[in-house]
């Protein structure tokens, strides 16, 4: 597990600076997906500028509420963003930077997505007829590099700061151990997973087989990313995110 910082540590006063910062970085995310999302809905519902200018302050609110409860619960469990807080606070950025192990996340992204691709072909696409319907619409590969900011870093926000640290706050008030971690990180990719239901209805209705393939191609990366965030910290979990979105958006979706 991360250990405390020694600049940052876990007292009453609450990282402001982590908080805007985190904010500002998923608001960019956001920005930067609406490419991808719009190739995938060419008509919008409504004019371009409200549609973005709606985006933006649906999603402010959410990474707002996010970043804000998931700080304190992170700091509550030693859950931890080094790198971040080393920049922010003065500390050893270098040090920090190293602490992550940035390879060991980038192979670990770059093989959940491997594992991801190959259970999505050779498993689920020959079980289910309706996954013929979902490539109708394809991102380019700029779109989906600009996609892969948002996973990197907004996606991180709500499900490892937000999600994990919440609920390895609550579990770590009921099992002790490692246990209370592995079971937050579980169940964070789980609804993860489930989290993408909802676009997926939208182009075809949804089945069991559906259903359970969202919970374990995206249960499988995310469980990756949620051992980074406890082990090295959370912008390691952000750039095993980003290789595997790279892999998933640009080399194989491209």
């Amino acid at each position: 597990m991360v250990g405390p910082s020694s600049l940052v540590s876990v007292t009453a006063r609450y990282p402001w600076r982590e908080f805007w910062a985190f904010v500002g970085l998923g608001l960019v995310g956001v920005l930067l997906v609406l490419p991808y999302q719009l190739a995938l809905l060419p008509s919008p519902p409504i004019p371009l500028p409200l549609l973005v200018a709606g985006a933006l302050a649906q999603s402010a609110i959410l990474i707002a509420i996010a970043v804000v409860v998931g700080l304190a619960a992170a700091r509550r469990v030693g859950l931890r963003a080094p790198l971040v807080e080393a920049w922010l606070y003065g500390g050893d950025t270098r040090n920090a930077l190293r602490g992550l192990r940035p390879p060991l996340a980038l192979a670990l992204g770059v093989g959940s997505a491997g594992a991801v691709v190959v259970l999505g072909f050779a498993l689920f696409r020959p079980l289910i007829p309706e996954l013929s319907r979902l490539g109708a619409a394809s991102p380019e590969r700029w779109q989906g590099f600009l996609a892969s900011f948002y996973g990197a870093i907004t996606e991180e926000l709500l499900t490892r700061l937000f999600l994990v640290s919440v609920l390895a706050w609550l579990l770590t008030r009921a099992v002790r151990g490692p246990l209370a971690f592995w079971l937050a990180i579980t169940l964070a990719a789980a609804l993860f997973g489930l989290g993408h239901l909802p676009a997926t209805a939208a182009l075809v209705p949804l089945t069991p087989g559906l259903i359970v393939r969202a919970v374990i191609l995206n249960g499988i990366p995310g469980v990756a990313f949620g051992w980074l965030y406890w082990q090295r910290g959370l912008e390691a979990a952000m750039v095993a995110h980003f290789s595997a979105d790279l892999v998933l958006h640009v080399i194989v979706g491209g």
